[in-house]
């Protein structure tokens, strides 16, 4: 379990060790190290997902570790609530970004194992606080060149520690 510290509130995260363990050992380098303090979520679309955990205040990219194997192709559903890993359109891209569906998104489930249809690689799942997640989702958004969907109240990740 790890609990997201938001500018906006907390939420507890179940982690899918088993069915992910690449992905959740990834995730947990990040946590341990302190990585996602001070990171935002700067992609947020109401009914889809929100995201964060790359970018500062100032939408600088944060330099992360090496991109982590893609276990999409673990059985897991990214329904309501999942957190999952956040990548390009290159299978094996995710390194420190990660968002929350904020709705049951079955189409970003792994379907075959090529490019297209490769999914995004679920990892954990919001037990507490839903809430919070939903208040990020309800902040209103803007474009700010080059990205679209940014919140303009900026919702910070205080911190991610284990439990």
């Amino acid at each position: 379990m790890v609990t997201v510290k938001t500018s906006l509130g907390d939420f507890k995260v179940e982690l899918f060790e088993k069915e992910a363990p690449a992905t959740v050992r990834n995730f947990l380098d990040y946590v341990k190290s302190g990585f996602y303090r001070g990171t935002i979520f700067h992609r947020v679309i109401p009914g889809f997902m929100i995201q964060g955990g790359g970018l500062d205040k100032n939408l600088n990219q944060k330099a992360g570790n090496p991109p982590v194997r893609n276990e999409a192709a673990n059985g897991l559903s990214n329904r309501r609530g999942t957190l999952a890993m956040a990548r390009t359109n290159v299978v094996d891209s995710a390194t420190s970004q990660f968002f929350v569906n904020l709705v049951d998104n079955d189409f970003l489930d792994f379907k075959a194992p090529t490019p297209q249809h490769y999914g995004y690689c679920v990892f954990g799942r919001v037990t507490e606080g839903m809430e919070v997640v939903d208040k990020i989702a309800a902040v209103p958004t803007a474009t700010r060149y080059p990205h679209r969907d940014v919140p303009t109240e900026t919702v910070e990740i205080l911190d991610v520690v284990v439990e």
